[in-house]
């Protein structure tokens, strides 16, 4: 035992200093910046995009466990222990308050190591000061999910006969509608955006509805013929076309059954003072982005194009593990403008979301499913999906001077939202196939 003593405490002292070692060299290089050799990544902080394993607390544990007993061999041991001419020492409390105090000493020195390295990293540092001028949202729209991969582009839907995406949108809504793509453990957000960490970030429309409700909006739907669109029905690579610089014809979608040439609201012209390109008795769909990685509560809260205030802050929403049904909605609700005066029509907070009140986001669609837009069509389907939408089935009538206050809000804001001002073509009606198979309800 008189060897044995030393070279134990060695190899406990050694372990205990291993272990502070691990977790200072963690905590420093979790908390570093590091800058890279790389134009696509300068720099990068790891504690910006990842969380700490099992290994830290592992080491945490480690170091404590290490500590304890080489405390209790230099107090609680004897290098005289089994010689039968000494006589044994029960330990007291003297002892163990000693063992307590070096142990609770160690974790100290452990802690102020820690904070040390902390503290060189910046950890502590005061915050500069924001630019209120600069946009943090700006160019956030992602495109790449590793090094010029190209993961959000449009893809084929189909290859082989094999569907090559996750699931789509607009989709049928009627009520009880299900899809055929089977969306396993993905399921929308079925409470309302406003009790969850979600902000809206952007408000759009399309000329007519991307969505589909029997009854509500849908093929039997009447508007106005002056509409500058190209039907519901027409081709695919017509349905394609884009707005461009003075408005060419975009595709429409459904329409709602609200629509009477013989009322005056339906028909008689209106000035529209920050809106563009718009028809009185036109159907048009309207959609509040939703995200969790939102500017929410800042200056720069809605953005466009919406994608920069979707993905506006980092580290929030991931590809994997995959949690953009979860972090990103979509609100979608269906009109049909009317020039009136009725303060039944009128709603001047359109800005911030959908129409909750009596019937209107009343009965609620919510499903998975992606963007949407004229780019993409049942050949061409959206990469950035999955994520929630939830959708009114019923069509409702808001005046213009609703409409126009909300454009004017949006012209308002700290980004530029003029190219959301105007109405965008609408999807076509996503096939069966590419829809999600977990639709609820809500009502």
């Amino acid at each position: 035992m008189k060897h044995v003593k030393p070279l134990a405490a060695l190899i406990w002292a050694t372990l205990t200093g291993g272990f502070l070692i691990v977790v200072l060299l963690a905590t420093g290089i979790y908390t570093a910046t590091w800058e890279c050799n790389n134009e696509v990544i300068p720099s990068i902080k790891i504690s910006d995009h990842f969380d700490y394993n099992y290994g830290f607390p592992f080491a945490c544990v480690g170091y404590v466990s290490a500590l304890l007993v080489f405390v209790v061999m230099l107090l609680f041991t004897s290098s005289t222990d089994g010689d039968p001419k000494t006589k044994v020492v029960m330990p007291n409390g003297g002892t163990i308050a000693k063992a307590a105090a070096a142990v609770t000493g160690g974790i100290l020195i452990g802690s102020a190591g820690a904070l040390i390295v902390l503290g060189a990293n910046g950890v502590f540092d005061s915050k500069p000061p924001v630019d209120p001028t600069v946009n943090p949202c700006a160019g956030q729209k992602p495109y790449d999910a590793g090094p010029h991969d190209r993961y959000f582009s449009n893809v084929d839907c189909m290859k082989d006969n094999v569907v090559q995406v996750l699931e789509q949108a607009g989709a049928n809504v009627t009520r009880g509608y299900k899809g055929l793509l089977d969306a396993g453990e993905r399921v929308p957000i079925t409470k309302p955006y406003d009790q969850t960490d979600l902000c809206p970030v952007n408000v759009h429309w399309h000329l007519g509805a991307e969505h589909y409700s029997a009854g509500q909006y849908d093929g039997g739907g009447k508007g106005p013929a002056q509409t500058n669109s190209s039907s519901s029905s027409s081709s695919s690579m017509s349905g394609r076309r884009e707005l461009a610089g003075d408005y060419a014809e975009v595709r429409r979608g459904f329409r709602c059954h609200h629509y009477n040439e013989d009322d005056a609201k339906f028909n008689t012209d209106y000035a529209w003072q920050h809106c563009t390109n718009m028809v009185i008795g036109e159907t048009y769909e309207v959609h509040w982005p939703h995200s969790a990685a939102g500017a929410c509560g800042t200056a720069y809260q809605y953005q466009s194009p919406f994608y920069d205030g979707v993905f506006c802050k980092d580290g929030v929403i991931t590809i994997a593990p995959l949690n953009t049904y979860e972090t990103i909605g979509v609100q979608g609700q269906v009109f049909t403008i009317v020039n009136s005066d009725d303060p039944a029509h009128y709603y001047p907070n359109l800005i911030s979301g959908m129409l909750v009140e009596g019937d209107k986001g009343a009965d609620m669609a919510m499903y998975t499913g992606s963007t949407t837009g004229t780019s993409r069509d049942n050949f061409i389907c959206s990469r950035y999906t999955p994520i929630t939408w939830q959708v009114d089935r019923k069509c409702h009538m808001v005046s213009a001077s609703s409409f126009d206050k909300m454009c004017a809000d949006m012209m308002a804001m700290a980004d530029d939202m003029s190219s959301d001002v105007h109405p965008h073509g609408a999807r076509e009606l996503v096939s069966d196939q590419y829809a999600a198979n977990n639709q609820q309800s809500r009502k």
